[in-house]
């Protein structure tokens, strides 16, 4: 405790002083203590321990599950399922985003960002960087170039691909989102690592990297630098809204695939007909969008937002209540005044009986013990774990984690991508917090959302 104390205050009088030196070892100066805000809309997990795997006999007896006992960080999980509204919110920053660039291109002195001698900020490919502060209402552009340019970028639906007299429609295929990340499990290789060679005295270190990297599109190249390992991919962004129709041959659901993601009934109701490709460049987007935020209040920025791994996600919907089937605790689906506790297919095909026919808005039901609602039922969640029913006998028991980024001519079974909850159109059985099932990556279900998680910066 004395040395602790000593510590101190030899630290806040170097923080005065930075060229002040004892010969101790103290640190770096001017490193202030920090604890990570609370992420809104998000719930804190704790680290811990738990039997990941079946607390009841496996009726199907798939065989895809043992349990063991694995221990997973803590981490940050949201509260409910990514909602219509909030995903619209990626949509329009998309969208927003194309505009403004294209007007940037075009010249429009408002929307180029500049410095404080007025010179245009350029991104690597030397086309101007967006100034979001300027204002793309076209109502008050008096010159009309705002107006005249997202007309001629078709970003919205005319002529005869206008179906809707009575709104504008979003041209979907305009909408699409780059974005890049850094490849770490390439990079962790041992064949793609760096070798310094260094002759010594003032000559300068020779860096020499060696091996190969796979792109998200197939390609192999060769890796020369750091920047071989940021892969760069894209997506079309906007949901699947024919999934209604597609997913039930002969049944009429017509009216949600005009209605669910565009009419504000349905804004709060968790957001459907997303591909997992299309979930991880939402969660993409979320970090850029706080981090970027918070870089220009010169605060420290935060862990990427992602879909959690299998293991957290089981860990979560249990709450803390070990050996429990379902996220509420014991075996029975329904309360003490006998009302369904979920939203799934009870009854043999009474759908209703629950509440709703559909997905129904995310917290209808009571949450577990951790806070989360929803982790059965409603719609089921795409975790970032690939599917191997294996996956449990060689994957580590510490955050288990097997994932496999399928490239586009791999085949579908190396495409399939563990979700986990059970949906509104499920039986009782998937509603268990130990169930695995899977979809493909590039598939889209109006059964499957997704909810983010982000990994807790220290201990508990």
């Amino acid at each position: 405790m004395k040395k602790l104390l000593s510590l101190l205050i030899l630290g806040a009088l170097i923080g005065g002083c930075s060229n002040y030196n004892t010969g101790e070892l103290v640190g770096v100066p001017g490193r202030k203590a920090y604890t990570e805000p609370d992420p809104f809309g998000m719930l804190f997990i704790p680290a811990g321990s738990f039997v990941m795997g079946p607390s009841d006999q496996d009726i199907t007896w798939t065989q895809n599950v043992v349990p063991r006992t694995v221990t997973v960080d803590a981490f940050w999980m949201d509260e409910t399922e990514i909602t219509n509204n909030e995903y619209r919110q990626f949509v329009y920053w998309v969208r927003d985003s194309i505009i403004r660039k294209e007007l940037a291109i075009q010249g429009i002195e408002d929307f180029i960002r500049k410095d404080r001698d007025g010179m245009p900020y350029e991104d690597d490919n030397g086309d101007p960087i967006i100034n979001w502060d300027a204002n793309l209402d076209p109502s008050k552009d008096k010159e009309g170039n705002i107006q005249q340019i997202i007309d001629d970028m078709g970003i919205y639906y005319s002529g005869a691909e206008r179906l809707s007299p009575y709104s504008r429609e979003l041209n979907v295929t305009k909408l699409i989102y780059n974005y890049y990340w850094v490849d770490l499990n390439q990079a962790a290789r041992s064949s793609n690592r760096y070798r310094v060679d260094y002759p010594g005295g003032t000559a300068s270190p020779i860096v020499r990297y060696e091996g190969m990297v796979t792109r998200p599109d197939g390609t192999v190249e060769e890796v020369t630098s750091r920047a071989s390992f940021l892969n760069r991919d894209w997506v079309t962004i906007y949901p699947d809204t024919l999934v209604w129709v597609a997913d039930f041959t002969y049944s009429y659901n017509e009216p949600m695939v005009n209605m669910y993601f565009k009419s504000p009934s349905y804004d709060n109701y968790p957001v459907v007909g997303i591909t997992w490709k299309q979930a991880k460049a939402f969660c993409n987007w979320r970090t850029k969008l706080l981090n970027t935020v918070l870089a220009r209040s010169n605060m420290a920025t935060v862990q990427d937002y992602r879909l959690p791994i299998e293991a957290e996600w089981e860990y979560a919907a249990r709450g803390n209540l070990d050996h429990s089937m379902y996220p509420w605790g014991g075996v029975y689906l329904r309360n003490r005044l006998g009302c369904f506790v979920a939203n799934f297919k009870p009854l043999r095909g009474n759908y209703t009986d629950d509440g709703s026919l559909y997905p129904t808005r995310v917290g209808t039901f009571a949450a577990n013990e951790y806070g989360l609602y929803d982790m059965a039922g409603n719609v089921s969640e795409w975790t970032i774990t690939a599917y191997d029913p294996s996956a449990y006998v060689f994957s580590d028991d510490m955050n288990p984690y097997y994932n496999y980024d399928a490239l586009p001519d791999d085949p579908p079974v190396m495409k399939r991508k563990v979700i986990r909850g059970g949906s509104w159109k499920d039986v009782a059985r998937y509603l268990q917090v130990s169930v695995r099932d899977y979809e493909y990556q590039d598939t889209a279900k109006s059964y499957i959302g997704f909810r983010c998680v982000r990994s807790y910066l220290g201990t508990n």
